[in-house]
């Protein structure tokens, strides 16, 4: 903050606020939960002083697990929140305010009335500069969420036979995940074979038809373990698998071993993604990735830095990303696989232990 002149930093209920302050992000619904005065919801940091944190008083009651560390300003149903904000807000300091992505718009509108919308600078990319680089408590509670994900994977694999359907496949995952410990998917459990008009995909009405025979079923999920996600994927194919794909599938692995080896520090994360799609272009199947090599995980299942071609920051010992080239030929099949690395002098480290081989349910 204090190199970026910045005097006041605003964090709604986020992972950027969960970082900081340990206070637990809620679930997320299909509709947007809503308390009276719901848009105050957040915490002002200050270089030098504790942060104040300013919550309506249903959050108190039932989303904050323990006493934060700072000053709460409790906003009841009656009160007039929008005086008691500007109160807190004079009272904070001068300076420039960074205001997090997720904080509401009623309250950046407000601020922006108070102190003046000049005054106003987007925040989460200090956070994300601090969240980026993973420490080993937290590479531990990220072994912990992908391990649920690989025991899920373990259970639901042999499940892919002739008769199976999507739907079916979604149902079991998400089951194993809670029996593996995971608060809830690190985001919407997706199974489909990718392949365009005859596609069997759990997002659409073909979730609920029985696959036949020969299909590639690709697998897309992520567990929530002690507030850290995994993000993890893996190819079944039903049936006994042609030359060709077993051909395209190594192609694939080779594609994540030269995306792993090229994740070094230093190295910038467009060059890395660069170096997992060398192997599929080499093979002719360039125009068949459409995907990039990966995005940085942690607190948030997408973080930065992305690993894909608009992104050159070079990455630095302790940042975590997914390795997860895919190859979706249309009409004939598709194959993916997907890990976490961790970036190390000398490469990614692979978190986890699932094995990256073929496998089919013959």
């Amino acid at each position: 903050m204090e190199e970026e002149g910045v005097g006041v930093l605003f964090l709604s209920p986020s992972a950027d606020l969960e970082y900081l302050t340990g206070i637990e992000r809620q679930l997320p619904s299909f509709g947007q939960v809503a308390y009276p005065h719901g848009w105050v919801a957040g915490a002002f940091f200050r270089r030098g002083a504790e942060p104040v944190l300013v919550f309506p008083r249903m959050f108190v009651a039932f989303d904050l697990r323990d006493e934060p560390q700072g000053e709460l300003v409790v906003i009841g149903e009656t009160d007039d929140g929008a005086a008691i904000f500007e109160r807190v807000v004079r009272g904070v300091g001068d300076g420039a305010i960074a205001v997090g992505d997720r904080v509401w718009a009623e309250a950046v509108l407000r601020l922006g009335r108070i102190v003046g919308l000049e005054r106003l600078r987007t925040g989460s990319r200090l956070v994300n500069d601090l969240r980026r680089v993973k420490s080993d408590e937290e590479l531990e509670a990220m072994d912990r969420a992908i391990a649920a994900v690989e025991r899920t994977m373990k259970a639901v694999a042999p499940l892919v036979l002739p008769g199976a359907t999507m739907s079916a496949l979604v149902e079991a995952v998400e089951h194993e995940l809670r029996v593996a410990g995971s608060r809830c998917p690190s985001f919407p459990t997706h199974v489909f074979t990718g392949i365009g008009e005859d596609d069997f995909d759990s997002g659409t009405a073909t979730a609920h038809e029985p696959i036949p025979e020969a299909t590639s079923v690709m697998f897309d999920f992520g567990a929530v373990v002690d507030g850290y996600c995994s993000d993890f994927g893996r190819t079944v194919y039903c049936g006994e698998p042609s030359a060709e794909y077993r051909e395209t599938y190594e192609i694939m692995l080779a594609a994540q071993e030269a995306g792993r080896r090229a994740a070094a520090a230093g190295v910038p994360a467009a060059e890395v993604n660069a170096a997992c799609r060398r192997p599929i272009e080499e093979a002719g199947l360039g125009e068949h990735f459409r995907h990039r090599m990966g995005h940085g995980i942690g607190l948030d299942v997408h973080e930065r830095p992305f690993i894909s071609p608009e992104d050159e920051a070079p990455l630095e010992p302790g940042m975590t990303f997914t390795d997860e080239p895919s190859i979706i030929i249309p009409g004939r099949f598709s194959v993916r696989i997907e890990d976490v690395l961790a970036c190390e002098k000398g490469g990614g480290r692979k978190l986890g232990s699932y094995p990256p081989a073929l496998a089919a349910n013959a």
